[in-house]
């Protein structure tokens, strides 16, 4: 009789512990899931703004004395065409001048010695990894293990796409293999983790 009852008890604690993690992977995945959505949305409406005509929206906001203009989008010395849309002139704007955070930090680049730029990339992979560790932190579920992980590799991801202080690509790329490398070691351990406890 006793152990029928300690049997149900046990049995009962198992569904309560299976219960409250199905509903920690649920509200992951709607977080997820949100996040996903916006992320769309606002690819979404980018591509659409893109494709309306530039003249006709920057002669839109000048009739309705808007406090920001496309005027500084408008290169010197390039004619603009009524059908042109906004990304064409975006394009073309970022063909001939570079944006001053990544001037900046070209000249900044050329400054430092060859033995520091190492140092310097190295110190805004972390930044990046830094700012999105937090953000999983406080906004998700997520254990810290697997929180570093994933920042390790968004902020690779982040770094390939934002300046630094070296020209070549294959400097970006190691921030992004390393973490994969990492993620991908932890998932051949986790596995065989569970293959060992279940051989026992």
């Amino acid at each position: 009789m006793i152990d029928s009852r300690e049997a149900l008890c046990h049995i009962k604690s198992q569904l309560n512990e299976n219960g409250a993690f199905m509903r920690r992977i649920m509200l992951q995945l709607v977080l997820l899931l949100s996040a996903a959505v916006l992320i769309y949305s606002a690819f979404w409406g980018w591509q659409r703004a893109m494709k309306i005509p530039f003249r006709a929206a920057n002669d839109a906001l000048h009739e309705k004395d808007a406090a920001l203009t496309l005027d500084f989008l408008i290169p010197a010395g390039t004619h603009i065409d009524p059908k042109i849309t906004i990304g064409e002139v975006l394009k073309i704007r970022l063909a001939k001048k570079s944006s001053p955070f990544e001037a900046a930090v070209r000249a900044l680049s050329e400054q430092i010695p060859p033995s520091y730029i190492w140092l310097g990339n190295l110190f805004l992979f972390f930044f990046w990894t830094f700012c999105i560790l937090t953000l999983l932190r406080l906004f998700t579920f997520m254990g810290y293990g697997r929180a570093l992980r994933s920042a390790l590799l968004l902020g690779g991801v982040t770094y390939y796409f934002m300046p630094d202080f070296s020209p070549y690509m294959w400097e970006d790329l190691i921030f992004i293999f390393c973490p994969l490398l990492i993620i991908l070691l932890r998932s051949l351990w986790a596995r065989r983790k569970k293959r060992d406890l279940r051989r026992d």
